[in-house]
């Protein structure tokens, strides 16, 4: 949709361009406000839970995404087959492709996300610190432009002093990335960085940061509609990360003072009024520890972890971005936004976190979520299914509200406790260590978190207390029922996360 398309549109249905989670949870959002659905699928989803939730659905092509998912004219097509007039990407696949974005304008369709230019400007991390540079946001020492001498930006990193970032500009999730501690690795280190980025992202180009040693992962939450009005829903904590990938996010920050959240907040703002933005994106920004901030990038889409800004505020940011894709006026302003309570979530994903998070498939032989006050699951599995291995291994996202941040993380302990899963290997347990452990009790904590305080040995306590309490009950199964619970009783480590485990 163009930025100056201020008339209302009719959107009576949605063909959702995802899967899993994301996609159920936009469905829900418009199935509320009375508009029909459109679910696409691959062979390896022809049964998911979203193709049996949305009111129609229309089969894409085989399991891979680049053949299914990713593929613009297929889902382009099966809009117009089911005579819906919008299309929702969700996050990941065509979320944030510019040249999608295009394709759904040259159809004549509704994309509930921002105009293809905008995408192309943020896409790019040079373009949007060129962008955010109009309005004066602080940048972290650097190039402003794409390396073209490496002699010369040799020259620069010494300037700006190591330990410097090398840091592809076309993407992001830690590939293209190369922490440099002295000059004389700067060479080599910058031909893998640009090796890499190449090869991850079809574009090579790279540039250089200050490294901060100890930095914390703030992002601000903005909404602009179509007609010039901007606003911003507060901060989210993203710096509990493996493989500069998040895992924990809560919302708000256990560290920003009021002043800090205002200036930022109004930043994130500024950052999105530089490319007339409208829709739900994110503005990412890095703390050190002097509670300095610095533009990294922004994200043109839905986030993973929106639900944290969700409880923590009450707006349906699905809800927002299907009005503004109507050409709707937001319904409030900047000062009508109050936090209230507090929400912290764990990606559940099908990783090992005893082998270095390494993805794992398989059957889901038992799947039950956990229920109670201030408990959300958003998910797209039920038992008795597989994790595909095409797509990413998420399974669910276990958020959790509360009061306060107290509340809010003690309500995740009991949640994952609650939370039974076999047939894979979680990061239930992981998620268990984080919220137990000190550094994140007392919100003293930065993107080293898992590189800090996590190893294998982390869980080893857990599974050897499973494994004794399984031993006695395999050696009790002639004794009493009774018996065998003392014994349990006594065996019960001090992080019980698994006591759900013990069934007789």
């Amino acid at each position: 949709m163009s930025e100056n398309q201020n008339h209302k549109l009719k959107i009576s249905k949605i063909l959702i361009a995802n899967r899993g989670e994301i996609a159920l949870r936009i469905m829900r959002s418009a199935k509320e406000m009375g508009i029909k659905t459109v679910a696409v699928f691959s062979e390896a989803d022809r049964n998911a839970l979203h193709v049996r939730y949305a009111d129609e659905a229309i089969f894409i092509g085989p399991a891979p995404s680049n053949q299914s998912y990713l593929v613009g004219e297929k889902i382009i097509e099966a809009c117009k087959q089911a005579g819906a007039e919008a299309i929702h990407p969700g996050y990941g696949f065509l979320s944030e492709n510019a040249g999608f974005a295009q394709m759904v304008a040259d159809a004549g369709l509704i994309l509930i996300g921002p105009s293809p230019l905008a995408m192309e400007i943020m896409g790019n991390k040079l373009s949007a610190k060129a962008a955010a540079l109009k309005y004066n946001i602080p940048m972290v020492p650097g190039t402003e432009e794409a390396i073209k001498d490496v002699a010369e930006a040799k020259e620069r990193a010494i300037e700006v002093g190591f330990p410097i970032l090398i840091k592809a500009a076309a993407g992001g999730g830690g590939k293209g990335m190369r922490i440099v501690e002295k000059a004389d690795d700067f060479e080599e280190q910058m031909q893998l960085a640009v090796s890499e980025a190449t090869s991850a992202f079809g574009d090579g180009s790279v540039f250089i940061e200050r490294y901060v040693t100890s930095p914390r992962h703030i992002e601000i939450q903005v909404l602009g509609d179509t007609h010039g009005n901007i606003v911003h829903l507060f901060e989210r904590e993203c710096s509990v990360q493996r493989r500069h990938q998040k895992v924990v996010e809560e919302a708000p920050s256990s560290v920003l003072t009021e002043e800090i959240r205002q200036q930022m907040g109004k930043c994130a703002v500024d950052v999105a009024r530089s490319v007339n933005y409208t829709g739900a994106g994110t503005v990412e920004f890095i703390l050190d520890e002097n509670l300095d901030f610095f533009f990294l990038e922004m994200n043109t889409r839905l986030q993973v972890e929106h639900p944290v800004t969700e409880l923590i505020t009450g707006i349906d940011l699905v809800k927002e971005q299907i009005k503004i894709a109507s050409g709707e006026v937001l319904s409030f302003n900047q000062e009508d936004l109050k936090i209230n309570g507090h929400a912290v979530e764990l990606r559940v994903y099908a990783e090992d976190p005893k082998n270095n998070f390494l993805p794992d498939i398989g059957t889901l032989q038992t799947y039950k979520t956990p229920k109670g006050n201030g408990v959300r699951v958003d998910d797209g599995f039920e038992q008795g299914m597989d994790i595909p291995i095409y797509y990413d291994p998420m399974i669910a996202k276990l958020i959790t509200y509360g009061k306060d941040r107290t509340e809010a993380i003690e309500r995740m302990i009991r949640a994952i406790a609650e939370y039974e899963i076999t047939g894979i290997e979680t990061t239930l347990a992981f998620g268990n260590f984080v919220m137990q452990h000190e550094a994140f009790k007392t919100g003293n904590f930065d993107t080293h978190f898992v590189g800090k305080y996590f190893n294998a040995d982390s869980l080893k306590v857990e599974d050897e207390t499973e494994a004794l309490i399984a031993a006695v009950i395999a050696s009790a199964l002639f004794e009493k029922k009774s018996d065998v619970i003392s014994a349990g009783e006594h065996l019960k480590s001090s992080s019980d996360w698994r006591k759900n485990r013990l069934k007789y």
